[in-house]
């Protein structure tokens, strides 16, 4: 039997949605507010969720606590109250869309978890608009 564990957390992050290919016309049309050459905010709030078998000695899928650091260390240190173009290597060259920090957060989440568990990512960029990225 499979079972699911999630951990939330929450980062606030600002970035710029830029094609640098894209002369600065093209991109204010296509992202517009969010095209703002001096940056924008979100609050961003996070859900890993984890899923797999139960262990039968711990009756633990994961440890939540160790999860938590991990999302700390690998994510909420990482990007919280960071300009993500600015600050952070992984947008050097990669559009901070919400679709791309997901994909980010769950490769960086998924390298330090057991090969055997499953990891989908819920990323909320507002309360109206999020993305999941499961790897697929």
């Amino acid at each position: 039997m499979e079972i699911t564990v999630s951990r939330k957390a929450h980062f606030n992050a600002a970035h710029r949605l830029h094609v640098k290919q894209w002369d600065e016309e093209k991109n204010k049309q296509f992202f517009g507010l969010c095209n703002n050459p001096n940056y924008h905010g979100h609050n961003y709030d996070l859900i890993a969720s984890v899923t797999g078998e139960i262990d039968p000695v711990t009756g633990y899928l994961i440890d939540t606590k160790w999860l938590s650091n991990l999302i700390k260390k690998e994510i909420e240190d990482r990007f919280d109250h960071k300009n993500l173009n600015l600050d952070c290597e992984e947008f050097v060259d990669l559009n901070p869309t919400t679709e791309n920090i997901a994909i980010v957060i769950w490769k960086l989440l998924k390298q330090q978890l057991p090969q055997n568990l499953h990891l989908k990512i819920t990323l909320y960029e507002t309360e109206r608009n999020y993305v999941e990225f499961s790897g697929k």
